[in-house]
């Protein structure tokens, strides 16, 4: 018996596919305009079902599909009625941080080897001082050392200081009168190059 798709087979699957699309869905109103939205994309597209094939497996399959595409589509929007949303965002030029980016990469090409690498490894790898002494094989100490010489001829290379001046905080006559809570301050001060 072959079958076509006509209202006299696509009726009787409606209360099956309803309560596949409840269960889907969650939502009795969600659910009816799936079904609705399904029989519609199965009667549009009723040629290419094949005769002889289950016809229920055929409009599950259009309205799992349908569901999942509407799914898809609502998780990537913003309900806003009043347009406040749209009128707080607004898209920067990002030429800016592409010319910061270029000036990081030149800096970087500028180290030394050794130090571009233990740079690289706990800057941007994220690897410990531990890790990072295993991988190259050096002591921690020696991993340690290198990272400090590489972050501050980096920022050296980047034009920057490697440490904040402090003479703006702290008056000449109170390094005189208290020298070790100004090297304390100093120890505070000391800016270290996130990359």
């Amino acid at each position: 018996m072959t079958t076509m798709v006509t209202g006299k087979f696509l009726i009787p699957e409606i209360p099956f596919l309803r309560a596949y699309a409840i269960s889907l869905s969650g939502s009795y109103s969600t659910a009816d305009d799936l079904v609705q939205e399904a029989l519609t994309k199965a009667w549009s597209h009723r040629t290419s079902f094949e005769p002889g094939t289950n016809l229920r497996a055929w409009l599950v399959t259009i309205l799992r599909n349908t569901y999942y595409s509407q799914y898809r589509k609502r998780s990537r929007e913003v309900e806003d009625v009043n347009g406040d949303y749209a009128a707080q965002l607004h898209v920067d030029g990002d030429q800016e941080s592409n010319l910061a980016i270029n000036d990081v990469h030149k800096a970087l090409l500028k180290l030394a080897p050794e130090h571009r690498e233990i740079l690289l490894m706990i800057g941007i790898g994220g690897f410990s001082y531990q890790e990072a002494a295993r991988i190259s094989n050096l002591a921690v100490g020696t991993i340690k050392s290198r990272l400090n010489r590489a972050r501050a001829k980096l920022a050296q290379n980047l034009g920057r200081a490697a440490h904040e001046d402090t003479d703006a905080h702290v008056s000449t006559s109170s390094r005189r009168s208290h020298p070790r809570s100004y090297l304390r301050q100093d120890r505070s001060c000391r800016v270290s190059l996130a990359l």
